[in-house]
């Protein structure tokens, strides 16, 4: 007596679904992957501008101190940003972070800091690049 098995005769079983993906689980994993590598993009890009705005502040801000310093010592304005570096009020000028150049916009006075300042020089930097920021609505060369 044959015992039964729920087989047909003469056929083998049908081996368990195969344990792939489809196609289409696969268009939308990468549909997925494609809109959020877009998204990250555009938020890397805001990322850089504000580090580089935040880098120009603070080479700002050091320079005009050093500026500041150097009159004060000095009892005279640097007539170069060369003169802070010669000095020691500053190791090396900073490169301006939206141009990659070393150049800077100085803008000279004749307004006297203090009474014992004897000649007048640089009182204030800029940066040279007249791109306008677009957090600040402002050109960088108006900092």
């Amino acid at each position: 007596m044959e015992q039964f098995t729920g087989r047909r005769p003469g056929r083998e079983p049908r081996p368990c679904a195969t344990r792939g993906f489809t196609l289409l689980e696969l268009m939308i994993v990468m549909a997925i992957v494609l809109i959020l590598a877009t998204l990250s993009a555009g938020r890397y890009e805001q990322a850089l501008i504000r580090a580089h705005e935040a880098a120009l502040h603070q080479d700002l801000f050091v320079m005009r101190n050093a500026i500041d310093q150097y009159t004060f010592d000095k009892q005279a304005a640097p007539t170069s940003l060369d003169d802070l570096v010669s000095t020691g009020y500053l190791r090396a000028i900073p490169t301006d972070p939206m141009t990659k150049q070393k150049e800077w916009n100085t803008e000279s006075s004749e307004l006297l800091l203090s009474p014992e300042q004897t000649s007048s020089g640089i009182t204030d930097v800029h940066s040279v690049s007249d791109a306008v920021s677009p957090f600040e609505n402002t050109p960088y060369s108006s900092w």
